[in-house]
């Protein structure tokens, strides 16, 4: 019961994370920065793969 309960926030808070991630990459600065640099800032390469992360092992959880 208690890896379920888990499991849930952890698919939960993984979509949010990922979700946050992809706003920070499609933000307007983020847009300039990568067409003048080429640069994508961390924050949206963390939140995105940690978010991808937290579901991956919430689902585990799941099961």
């Amino acid at each position: 019961m208690n890896s379920k309960i888990i499991g849930i926030v952890l698919v939960i808070a993984g979509i949010f994370l990922a979700l946050w991630g992809y706003n920070i990459y499609d933000a307007a600065s983020s847009q300039v920065t990568r067409a003048i640099s080429g640069d994508t800032p961390i924050e949206a390469w963390a939140g995105m793969a940690g978010g991808i992360i937290a579901v991956l092992i919430g689902i585990t959880k799941l099961k």
